[in-house]
Protein backbone atom coordinates (compact mmCIF):
# COMPACT_ATOMS: atom_id res chain seq x y z
CA UNK A 1 0.00 0.00 0.00
CA UNK A 2 2.80 2.42 0.92
CA UNK A 3 4.61 1.64 -2.33
CA UNK A 4 1.43 2.25 -4.34
CA UNK A 5 0.80 5.54 -2.50
CA UNK A 6 4.39 6.66 -3.08
CA UNK A 7 4.11 5.80 -6.76
CA UNK A 8 0.86 7.79 -7.04
CA UNK A 9 2.48 10.81 -5.41
CA UNK A 10 5.46 10.59 -7.78
CA UNK A 11 3.16 10.43 -10.81
CA UNK A 12 1.18 13.41 -9.51
CA UNK A 13 4.36 15.44 -9.06
CA UNK A 14 5.43 14.67 -12.62
CA UNK A 15 2.02 15.73 -13.95
CA UNK A 16 2.03 18.95 -11.93
CA UNK A 17 5.55 19.78 -13.11
CA UNK A 18 4.50 19.21 -16.73
CA UNK A 19 1.46 21.44 -16.29
CA UNK A 20 3.56 24.20 -14.74
CA UNK A 21 6.06 24.06 -17.61
CA UNK A 22 3.26 24.07 -20.16
CA UNK A 23 1.82 27.25 -18.61
CA UNK A 24 5.15 29.00 -18.09
CA UNK A 25 5.92 30.06 -21.64
CA UNK A 26 8.83 27.65 -21.98
CA UNK A 27 9.09 25.95 -25.36
CA UNK A 28 8.37 22.25 -24.89
CA UNK A 29 8.12 19.17 -27.08
CA UNK A 30 5.08 17.04 -27.73
CA UNK A 31 5.86 14.23 -30.10
CA UNK A 32 7.27 15.74 -33.31
CA UNK A 33 6.11 19.28 -32.49
CA UNK A 34 7.19 22.21 -30.37
CA UNK A 35 4.55 23.60 -28.01
CA UNK A 36 4.12 26.77 -25.96
CA UNK A 37 1.29 26.81 -23.41
CA UNK A 38 -0.21 23.75 -25.04
CA UNK A 39 -0.30 25.18 -28.59
CA UNK A 40 1.96 24.14 -31.42
CA UNK A 41 4.88 26.48 -32.01
CA UNK A 42 6.30 27.10 -35.49
CA UNK A 43 8.79 29.81 -36.34
CA UNK A 44 10.87 31.55 -38.94
CA UNK A 45 14.10 32.56 -37.24
CA UNK A 46 17.48 34.09 -37.94
CA UNK A 47 21.06 33.26 -37.19
CA UNK A 48 22.19 36.29 -35.19
CA UNK A 49 25.39 34.99 -33.62
CA UNK A 50 26.94 38.44 -33.04
CA UNK A 51 23.95 39.67 -31.02
CA UNK A 52 25.67 38.51 -27.83
CA UNK A 53 28.73 40.63 -28.68
CA UNK A 54 27.08 43.99 -29.36
CA UNK A 55 26.90 44.90 -25.68
CA UNK A 56 30.70 45.07 -25.61
CA UNK A 57 30.76 47.96 -28.08
CA UNK A 58 31.75 51.16 -26.28
CA UNK A 59 30.06 53.35 -28.90
CA UNK A 60 26.30 53.10 -28.31
CA UNK A 61 25.49 53.57 -31.98
CA UNK A 62 27.46 50.43 -32.80
CA UNK A 63 26.33 48.57 -29.70
CA UNK A 64 23.14 48.86 -27.68
CA UNK A 65 21.43 51.17 -30.15
CA UNK A 66 22.21 48.86 -33.05
CA UNK A 67 21.03 45.85 -31.04
CA UNK A 68 17.69 47.45 -30.20
CA UNK A 69 17.07 48.64 -33.75
CA UNK A 70 17.86 45.22 -35.21
CA UNK A 71 15.67 43.39 -32.69
CA UNK A 72 12.84 45.80 -33.45
CA UNK A 73 13.27 45.14 -37.17
CA UNK A 74 13.24 41.38 -36.73
CA UNK A 75 10.24 41.47 -34.40
CA UNK A 76 8.33 43.67 -36.83
CA UNK A 77 8.98 41.10 -39.56
CA UNK A 78 7.78 38.27 -37.29
CA UNK A 79 11.26 36.76 -37.06
CA UNK A 80 11.34 36.15 -33.33
CA UNK A 81 13.58 33.11 -32.82
CA UNK A 82 17.31 33.88 -32.85
CA UNK A 83 20.25 31.49 -32.82
CA UNK A 84 23.14 33.14 -30.99
CA UNK A 85 26.70 32.45 -29.83
CA UNK A 86 27.21 32.24 -26.06
CA UNK A 87 30.71 33.63 -26.47
CA UNK A 88 34.13 33.13 -28.01
CA UNK A 89 37.13 31.30 -26.56
CA UNK A 90 40.60 32.84 -26.76
CA UNK A 91 41.56 35.79 -28.91
CA UNK A 92 43.82 36.78 -31.77
CA UNK A 93 44.62 34.63 -34.79
CA UNK A 94 43.57 31.02 -35.20
CA UNK A 95 44.16 29.22 -38.49
CA UNK A 96 45.35 32.62 -39.68
CA UNK A 97 41.94 34.18 -39.00
CA UNK A 98 41.20 36.98 -36.52
CA UNK A 99 38.52 35.61 -34.24
CA UNK A 100 35.34 37.41 -33.27
CA UNK A 101 35.20 38.80 -29.76
CA UNK A 102 35.92 40.07 -27.16
CA UNK A 103 35.98 36.53 -25.79
CA UNK A 104 33.87 35.03 -23.06
CA UNK A 105 36.86 32.91 -21.99
CA UNK A 106 40.07 34.79 -22.85
CA UNK A 107 42.22 32.30 -20.92
CA UNK A 108 41.47 28.78 -19.81
CA UNK A 109 39.21 28.92 -16.77
CA UNK A 110 39.04 32.72 -16.72
CA UNK A 111 35.76 34.29 -17.75
CA UNK A 112 35.11 37.87 -18.75
CA UNK A 113 32.20 39.34 -16.78
CA UNK A 114 31.60 42.05 -19.39
CA UNK A 115 31.08 39.39 -22.06
CA UNK A 116 28.57 37.62 -19.84
CA UNK A 117 26.80 40.95 -19.24
CA UNK A 118 26.63 41.42 -23.00
CA UNK A 119 24.79 38.10 -23.31
CA UNK A 120 22.56 39.22 -20.42
CA UNK A 121 21.71 42.38 -22.34
CA UNK A 122 20.75 40.48 -25.47
CA UNK A 123 18.46 38.13 -23.55
CA UNK A 124 16.89 40.97 -21.58
CA UNK A 125 16.13 42.91 -24.77
CA UNK A 126 14.74 39.79 -26.42
CA UNK A 127 12.52 39.13 -23.40
CA UNK A 128 11.02 42.61 -23.74
CA UNK A 129 10.01 41.67 -27.29
CA UNK A 130 8.76 38.14 -26.49
CA UNK A 131 11.49 36.54 -28.61
CA UNK A 132 13.19 33.14 -28.17
CA UNK A 133 16.91 32.33 -28.19
CA UNK A 134 18.79 29.16 -29.08
CA UNK A 135 22.25 29.52 -27.53
CA UNK A 136 25.18 27.49 -28.80
CA UNK A 137 27.83 26.92 -26.19
CA UNK A 138 30.93 26.51 -28.39
CA UNK A 139 31.98 25.96 -32.00
CA UNK A 140 33.53 23.26 -34.15
CA UNK A 141 35.13 26.02 -36.25
CA UNK A 142 37.95 28.44 -35.58
CA UNK A 143 36.18 31.77 -36.05
CA UNK A 144 35.14 31.95 -32.39
CA UNK A 145 37.94 29.82 -30.94
CA UNK A 146 35.87 26.75 -30.25
CA UNK A 147 37.25 23.24 -29.93
CA UNK A 148 40.64 24.16 -31.39
CA UNK A 149 41.22 26.72 -28.65
CA UNK A 150 40.73 24.07 -25.97
CA UNK A 151 43.29 21.91 -27.77
CA UNK A 152 45.71 24.83 -27.91
CA UNK A 153 45.35 25.46 -24.19
CA UNK A 154 46.26 21.83 -23.55
CA UNK A 155 49.14 21.94 -26.08
CA UNK A 156 47.56 19.08 -28.01
CA UNK A 157 48.02 20.61 -31.49
CA UNK A 158 50.65 22.39 -33.54
CA UNK A 159 50.96 25.95 -32.15
CA UNK A 160 51.71 27.28 -35.65
CA UNK A 161 48.01 26.78 -36.40
CA UNK A 162 47.41 30.15 -34.84
CA UNK A 163 48.98 31.92 -37.81
CA UNK A 164 48.62 29.56 -40.76
CA UNK A 165 45.65 28.02 -42.53
CA UNK A 166 45.66 24.20 -42.41
CA UNK A 167 44.54 21.96 -45.24
CA UNK A 168 41.14 20.33 -44.87
CA UNK A 169 42.75 17.01 -43.97
CA UNK A 170 44.98 18.62 -41.35
CA UNK A 171 42.02 20.43 -39.87
CA UNK A 172 40.09 17.16 -39.62
CA UNK A 173 43.05 15.45 -37.96
CA UNK A 174 43.36 18.34 -35.53
CA UNK A 175 39.79 18.87 -34.39
CA UNK A 176 39.03 15.16 -33.95
CA UNK A 177 41.51 15.17 -31.06
CA UNK A 178 39.13 17.30 -29.00
CA UNK A 179 36.95 14.26 -28.29
CA UNK A 180 39.90 12.30 -26.87
CA UNK A 181 41.17 15.20 -24.75
CA UNK A 182 39.73 14.92 -21.23
CA UNK A 183 41.04 18.31 -20.01
CA UNK A 184 39.67 19.98 -23.17
CA UNK A 185 36.20 18.56 -22.61
CA UNK A 186 36.32 19.49 -18.92
CA UNK A 187 37.21 23.09 -19.82
CA UNK A 188 34.40 23.24 -22.38
CA UNK A 189 31.93 21.86 -19.84
CA UNK A 190 33.09 24.42 -17.27
CA UNK A 191 32.22 27.17 -19.72
CA UNK A 192 28.87 25.56 -20.51
CA UNK A 193 28.01 25.32 -16.81
CA UNK A 194 29.14 28.92 -16.23
CA UNK A 195 26.68 30.17 -18.84
CA UNK A 196 23.75 27.88 -18.01
CA UNK A 197 23.96 28.57 -14.26
CA UNK A 198 24.07 32.35 -14.63
CA UNK A 199 21.65 34.95 -13.26
CA UNK A 200 20.98 37.79 -15.70
CA UNK A 201 22.58 40.98 -14.38
CA UNK A 202 20.03 43.17 -16.21
CA UNK A 203 16.70 41.69 -15.09
CA UNK A 204 17.95 39.36 -12.29
CA UNK A 205 16.27 36.31 -13.83
CA UNK A 206 18.22 33.07 -13.60
CA UNK A 207 18.88 31.67 -17.03
CA UNK A 208 17.38 28.32 -16.01
CA UNK A 209 14.11 30.12 -15.22
CA UNK A 210 13.96 32.32 -18.30
CA UNK A 211 11.58 31.14 -21.07
CA UNK A 212 13.30 33.59 -23.43
CA UNK A 213 15.82 30.79 -23.87
CA UNK A 214 14.30 28.08 -26.03
CA UNK A 215 17.24 25.68 -26.07
CA UNK A 216 20.85 25.04 -25.22
CA UNK A 217 22.89 23.83 -28.17
CA UNK A 218 26.01 21.80 -27.47
CA UNK A 219 28.01 23.53 -30.21
CA UNK A 220 27.82 24.95 -33.69
CA UNK A 221 28.19 22.05 -36.13
CA UNK A 222 30.10 19.58 -33.93
CA UNK A 223 31.59 16.93 -36.22
CA UNK A 224 33.65 13.86 -35.35
CA UNK A 225 35.85 14.99 -38.28
CA UNK A 226 37.30 11.47 -38.73
CA UNK A 227 35.55 8.07 -38.40
CA UNK A 228 38.19 7.05 -35.88
CA UNK A 229 36.71 9.62 -33.48
CA UNK A 230 33.10 8.43 -33.81
CA UNK A 231 32.91 6.56 -30.50
CA UNK A 232 34.52 9.40 -28.55
CA UNK A 233 32.19 11.85 -30.32
CA UNK A 234 29.12 9.89 -29.27
CA UNK A 235 30.40 9.74 -25.69
CA UNK A 236 31.06 13.49 -25.59
CA UNK A 237 27.57 14.35 -26.84
CA UNK A 238 25.92 11.89 -24.47
CA UNK A 239 27.80 13.08 -21.40
CA UNK A 240 27.42 16.76 -22.26
CA UNK A 241 23.68 16.55 -22.87
CA UNK A 242 23.33 14.71 -19.56
CA UNK A 243 25.29 17.46 -17.80
CA UNK A 244 23.12 20.18 -19.34
CA UNK A 245 19.97 18.31 -18.29
CA UNK A 246 21.30 18.07 -14.75
CA UNK A 247 21.96 21.81 -14.67
CA UNK A 248 18.70 22.80 -16.33
CA UNK A 249 15.63 20.59 -16.42
CA UNK A 250 13.38 23.18 -18.06
CA UNK A 251 14.99 24.08 -21.38
CA UNK A 252 15.32 22.03 -24.53
CA UNK A 253 18.67 20.58 -25.61
CA UNK A 254 19.92 19.99 -29.14
CA UNK A 255 23.27 19.22 -30.75
CA UNK A 256 23.66 21.91 -33.42
CA UNK A 257 24.08 19.29 -36.14
CA UNK A 258 24.36 19.77 -39.91
CA UNK A 259 22.66 16.51 -40.82
CA UNK A 260 24.30 13.35 -42.07
CA UNK A 261 26.92 15.31 -44.04
CA UNK A 262 28.33 16.35 -40.67
CA UNK A 263 28.83 12.76 -39.55
CA UNK A 264 29.35 11.26 -43.02
CA UNK A 265 26.83 8.64 -41.90
CA UNK A 266 23.05 8.71 -41.58
CA UNK A 267 23.34 5.93 -39.01
CA UNK A 268 25.61 8.00 -36.76
CA UNK A 269 23.36 11.05 -37.23
CA UNK A 270 20.46 8.96 -36.01
CA UNK A 271 22.42 7.46 -33.12
CA UNK A 272 23.43 10.77 -31.56
CA UNK A 273 19.91 12.19 -31.88
CA UNK A 274 18.33 9.09 -30.33
CA UNK A 275 19.76 10.15 -26.96
CA UNK A 276 16.96 10.75 -24.44
CA UNK A 277 18.37 14.18 -23.55
CA UNK A 278 18.36 15.46 -27.15
CA UNK A 279 14.94 17.00 -27.67
CA UNK A 280 14.98 17.87 -31.35
CA UNK A 281 16.90 17.41 -34.57
CA UNK A 282 18.64 20.09 -36.62
CA UNK A 283 20.18 20.23 -40.06
CA UNK A 284 22.15 22.89 -41.96
CA UNK A 285 22.19 23.24 -45.74
CA UNK A 286 25.11 24.81 -47.64
CA UNK A 287 24.86 24.39 -51.43
CA UNK A 288 28.03 26.39 -52.13
CA UNK A 289 30.21 24.65 -49.53
CA UNK A 290 28.98 21.21 -50.51
CA UNK A 291 29.65 21.52 -54.25
CA UNK A 292 26.03 21.80 -55.34
CA UNK A 293 26.74 25.06 -57.22
CA UNK A 294 29.54 23.79 -59.45
CA UNK A 295 28.08 25.21 -62.65
CA UNK A 296 29.54 28.67 -63.31
CA UNK A 297 26.10 29.84 -64.40
CA UNK A 298 24.44 30.37 -61.01
CA UNK A 299 20.95 30.12 -62.49
CA UNK A 300 21.71 26.67 -63.88
CA UNK A 301 23.46 25.71 -60.65
CA UNK A 302 20.34 26.66 -58.70
CA UNK A 303 18.37 23.82 -60.27
CA UNK A 304 20.92 21.28 -59.06
CA UNK A 305 21.01 22.87 -55.60
CA UNK A 306 17.22 22.69 -55.34
CA UNK A 307 17.23 19.02 -56.29
CA UNK A 308 20.00 18.13 -53.82
CA UNK A 309 18.30 20.17 -51.10
CA UNK A 310 15.02 18.31 -51.44
CA UNK A 311 16.81 14.96 -51.20
CA UNK A 312 18.84 16.09 -48.20
CA UNK A 313 15.82 17.33 -46.27
CA UNK A 314 13.89 14.13 -47.00
CA UNK A 315 16.72 11.85 -45.88
CA UNK A 316 17.28 13.67 -42.59
CA UNK A 317 13.57 14.20 -41.96
CA UNK A 318 13.08 10.45 -42.13
CA UNK A 319 15.31 10.19 -39.04
CA UNK A 320 13.12 12.70 -37.20
CA UNK A 321 10.05 10.61 -38.01
CA UNK A 322 11.79 7.44 -36.88
CA UNK A 323 12.83 9.01 -33.57
CA UNK A 324 9.60 10.96 -33.13
CA UNK A 325 11.26 14.34 -32.59
CA UNK A 326 10.78 17.86 -34.03
CA UNK A 327 12.98 18.96 -36.92
CA UNK A 328 14.56 22.37 -37.57
CA UNK A 329 16.41 23.64 -40.65
CA UNK A 330 18.56 26.00 -38.60
CA UNK A 331 21.12 27.21 -41.15
CA UNK A 332 20.96 27.78 -44.89
CA UNK A 333 22.42 30.33 -47.26
CA UNK A 334 22.78 31.12 -50.93
CA UNK A 335 24.92 33.63 -52.90
CA UNK A 336 23.63 36.91 -54.24
CA UNK A 337 23.12 37.16 -58.00
CA UNK A 338 26.38 36.97 -59.93
CA UNK A 339 28.02 35.60 -56.75
CA UNK A 340 28.50 39.20 -55.69
CA UNK A 341 29.31 40.28 -52.12
CA UNK A 342 28.03 43.82 -52.68
CA UNK A 343 24.80 44.48 -50.80
CA UNK A 344 23.56 46.62 -53.71
CA UNK A 345 23.50 43.55 -55.96
CA UNK A 346 20.22 41.75 -56.56
CA UNK A 347 19.03 38.60 -54.78
CA UNK A 348 16.58 37.06 -57.26
CA UNK A 349 18.13 33.58 -57.17
CA UNK A 350 18.75 33.71 -53.42
CA UNK A 351 15.10 34.60 -52.88
CA UNK A 352 14.01 31.68 -55.02
CA UNK A 353 16.18 29.32 -52.96
CA UNK A 354 14.91 30.80 -49.69
CA UNK A 355 11.33 30.23 -50.87
CA UNK A 356 12.13 26.55 -51.40
CA UNK A 357 13.51 26.17 -47.87
CA UNK A 358 10.71 28.16 -46.25
CA UNK A 359 8.06 26.08 -48.03
CA UNK A 360 9.08 23.15 -45.83
CA UNK A 361 7.80 24.78 -42.65
CA UNK A 362 4.99 22.70 -41.18
CA UNK A 363 5.60 19.77 -43.55
CA UNK A 364 6.38 16.18 -42.62
CA UNK A 365 3.97 13.46 -41.55
CA UNK A 366 3.11 15.24 -38.31
CA UNK A 367 3.94 18.84 -39.18
CA UNK A 368 7.44 17.89 -38.07
CA UNK A 369 9.44 20.72 -39.69
CA UNK A 370 8.90 23.13 -36.83
CA UNK A 371 11.43 25.88 -37.48
CA UNK A 372 13.57 27.48 -40.16
CA UNK A 373 16.52 29.83 -39.43
CA UNK A 374 18.19 31.62 -42.34
CA UNK A 375 21.91 32.48 -42.26
CA UNK A 376 22.33 35.19 -41.37
CA UNK A 377 20.90 38.56 -40.36
CA UNK A 378 23.45 41.34 -40.88
CA UNK A 379 21.06 44.14 -40.03
CA UNK A 380 22.86 47.48 -39.99
CA UNK A 381 26.29 45.89 -40.46
CA UNK A 382 28.23 46.68 -43.62
CA UNK A 383 31.46 45.47 -45.23
CA UNK A 384 34.04 48.16 -44.56
CA UNK A 385 36.76 47.35 -47.13
CA UNK A 386 36.87 46.96 -50.93
CA UNK A 387 37.92 43.30 -50.62
CA UNK A 388 34.94 42.60 -48.28
CA UNK A 389 37.27 40.98 -45.72
CA UNK A 390 36.49 41.59 -42.06
CA UNK A 391 39.14 43.16 -39.83
CA UNK A 392 39.22 43.53 -36.06
CA UNK A 393 37.17 46.56 -35.06
CA UNK A 394 34.84 46.39 -38.06
CA UNK A 395 31.11 46.15 -37.58
CA UNK A 396 29.81 42.59 -37.54
CA UNK A 397 27.74 41.27 -40.42
CA UNK A 398 26.21 37.82 -40.63
CA UNK A 399 29.34 36.38 -42.22
CA UNK A 400 32.12 35.14 -39.90
CA UNK A 401 35.59 36.62 -40.46
CA UNK A 402 36.97 33.88 -42.70
CA UNK A 403 34.32 34.71 -45.30
CA UNK A 404 33.62 37.77 -47.41
CA UNK A 405 31.23 40.13 -45.65
CA UNK A 406 28.21 39.83 -47.90
CA UNK A 407 28.61 36.20 -48.93
CA UNK A 408 25.51 34.98 -47.08
CA UNK A 409 24.46 38.05 -45.09
CA UNK A 410 20.90 39.35 -45.30
CA UNK A 411 21.09 43.11 -44.74
CA UNK A 412 18.33 45.40 -43.55
CA UNK A 413 18.31 46.81 -47.09
CA UNK A 414 17.47 43.43 -48.71
CA UNK A 415 13.80 44.24 -49.05
CA UNK A 416 12.70 41.38 -51.28
CA UNK A 417 14.34 38.77 -49.08
CA UNK A 418 12.97 40.28 -45.87
CA UNK A 419 9.51 40.49 -47.44
CA UNK A 420 9.38 36.78 -48.23
CA UNK A 421 10.74 35.95 -44.74
CA UNK A 422 7.98 38.08 -43.20
CA UNK A 423 5.39 36.31 -45.34
CA UNK A 424 6.67 32.93 -44.17
CA UNK A 425 6.63 34.16 -40.55
CA UNK A 426 2.98 35.09 -40.88
CA UNK A 427 2.25 31.62 -42.20
CA UNK A 428 4.15 30.11 -39.25
CA UNK A 429 1.87 31.98 -36.84
CA UNK A 430 -1.20 30.61 -38.62
CA UNK A 431 0.20 27.09 -38.34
Amino acid sequence: MKIARAFSVAVLLIILTSVCLADSGFVGVRGENFVIRGARYYYVGANYWYGSLLGRESEKRRGIERLRRELDTLKRLGIDNLRVLAGAEGEGLLNGITRVGPPLQPEKGKFDEDSLKSLDLLLAEMRKRDMRAVIYLSNNWEWSGGFQQYLLWEKRIDPTLTTRKPSWDELRDTVKEFYACGPCIAAYQTQAAKVISRRNSVNRIEYVNDPTIMAWEIANEPRPMRPSANDAYVKFLRETSSLIRTLDAQHLITIGHEGYIGTESIELFEKVHADKNIDYITIHIWPKNWGWLADNDLEKALANAENETRKYIDANLAVAHKLGKPFVIEEFGFPRDGRSFDRSSTTRLRDKYFELILSNLGTGKNGTVAGVNFWAFAGLGRAEHPDFIWQAGDAFTGDPPMEEQGLNSVFDSDRSTLSLLAKAARRAKRL
